[in-house]
Parts: C-alpha cells; sequence; structure tokens
C-alpha cells in the first residue's frame, strides 16, 4: 500500500487556496446565469420585449414539460442524441487511425495533405443533395454528414500532433535501435494525449453540428427536426427550447471528455 504523499504548510495553503478559486469561479457562472435568466423573464413578463419572438425561461420550461407529457421528448432526444454519438465515435476512430497512416507513411502524407486541406475548406452543406442521393434519407444521411463534418477536422488535429513529436526524442530512440512502431508506441502516441483530447472537444462541437445540420435537410425527428419545425409554424416556444435542450445536451456531452481529460492527466 502506497504511503500517501506528504505536503508542506505551504503547499497546503497554496491547494486550498485553488479550491476556493474553483469553488468561486463556478458560484459565479451560476450567479450569471441566473441574473440573465431572472432579467429574460422579467423583460418579457413586463413586455420590455415580445414574448412571441424572444419567449421566456417560464415559457420554455411549459414547452418542455408539454413535450415530455405528449411522449414526444424522449423520442427525440434520444433520436438526435444516438445520431450525434455514433457520428463522433466513427469520426474520431478513423480519424485517428488515418492520421497514424499519414504519420507512418511521409509519402502518403504529402499526398493527403492538399486533398484534406480542400476538404476541410469545403461548405460540407453543398454535398447535402448528394448525400441524400447516395445514402438516402433519414438517420443514415444524418450519420454521414456528422461524420464528414468531424473526420478531416480529427485528422488534421491528430496528425499537427503526431507531428509535433520531439524530434530529438525521436532521433535518441532510433540510436538505441528502436523501431518505427516502437516509437510510435513508446514516444508518438503517449505524447499526443493532449492534442487527442484537443480534437476530443473540438469534435463535440463539429458533431452536433452535422447531426443539427442533417436534420434540417432529412429528418422526420429530432432537435433539428423540432426547430424547423417550429420555425415553420412560428412557435418560437418550441424553437427556443429545442436550442436549449441542445445546449444540454451538448454540455453534458463536453462535460464527459472533460473528465476523461481529468482521467488521462491523472494516470499519465
Amino acid at each position: 500500500m502506497k504511503d500517501k504523499p506528504q505536503y508542506t504548510k505551504e503547499h497546503l495553503l497554496y491547494l486550498r487556496g485553488l479550491k476556493r478559486k474553483g469553488l468561486l469561479v463556478n458560484a459565479v457562472r451560476v450567479a450569471v446565469l441566473a441574473l440573465l435568466l431572472i432579467v429574460w423573464e422579467l423583460a418579457a413578463s413586463l413586455e420590455w420585449v415580445n414574448p412571441f419572438i424572444t419567449s421566456s425561461p417560464s415559457r420554455i420550461a411549459a414547452c418542455i414539460a408539454d413535450l415530455y407529457q405528449n411522449g414526444n421528448l424522449g423520442a427525440h432526444v434520444f433520436t438526435t442524441l444516438w445520431e450525434t454519438v455514433v457520428g463522433f465515435c466513427i469520426a474520431v476512430g478513423v480519424g485517428y487511425l488515418t492520421a497514424l497512416l499519414l504519420w507512418w507513411s511521409e509519402v502518403f502524407r504529402k499526398i493527403a495533405e492538399p486533398y484534406l486541406v480542400v476538404l476541410n475548406a469545403l461548405p460540407k452543406i453543398a454535398l447535402g443533395p448528394l448525400i441524400i442521393i447516395w445514402v438516402g434519407t433519414g438517420s443514415k444521411a444524418i450519420v454521414f454528414i456528422t461524420v464528414l463534418i468531424g473526420l478531416i477536422v480529427a485528422i488534421l488535429n491528430m496528425l499537427n500532433g503526431f507531428m509535433e513529436t520531439d524530434e530529438n526524442k525521436i532521433l535518441l530512440l532510433k540510436s538505441m535501435g528502436a523501431s518505427k512502431w516502437q516509437i510510435l508506441k513508446k514516444l508518438v502516441i503517449p505524447s499526443s494525449l493532449p492534442a487527442f483530447i484537443s480534437m476530443l472537444k473540438i469534435n463535440v462541437g463539429m458533431a452536433w453540428i452535422g447531426s443539427i445540420m442533417g436534420e434540417y435537410m432529412v429528418s422526420k425527428a429530432g432537435i433539428g427536426y423540432l426547430i424547423v419545425y417550429g420555425g415553420q409554424v412560428f412557435k418560437l416556444d418550441l424553437v427556443m427550447s429545442a436550442v436549449f435542450i441542445l445546449c444540454v445536451l451538448a454540455a453534458v456531452m463536453y462535460a464527459i471528455v472533460a473528465l476523461v481529460e481529468k482521467l488521462v492527466i491523472k494516470n499519465r
């Protein structure tokens, strides 16, 4: 059984100061959010703004409760969440493996890099009609769009992470007779963990953009569908409710990635 590390009094005071600072930051965040909601509710109630256009927290809460009571909320949330998570996982997995291949082969990397840059700059929405023809409508097309948006980002971020490995360390391992596979396993992959976490954080946003974009075009269910439908029939409470649910889901997914980051840092 390992002994607990012993800290000096000054170090303990420093740690307590960091803890208090973290609590203060979180408290201010909650207070700012609460203040914004209160001001928004008052502005709508007193008709400083048109509540039909801006909605209000109470109207959003009532709309979400109505969706839940009608049994529609769970189906729409599950549809979007499933499409987003599947697209996210595929984009991250394929992107990571592709970046490994590009790092492994310099010739392959030099050939592929211009195409990756062009594909990354291409507005993916322009491919929407083609994707519908290729894949069809429904969840398949939405997952495909989600993967397409996140894949290039994942490849480029991970490739940069692999390429930023310290050249002196690589030369040292080569001088000791290490193979390319050993260099990859023992040095390149471990040193690229910060880039991997950064890529995950970026791809959380990309995945939600892809799934909602796909639902705008072809979906008959999901959060994006609610936003489009609410806009078409001028139910702006429904639009704002769907946006609020989307923010909550994205925040939860980002929090999971942040938790993974803490575990990785702790176990390095």
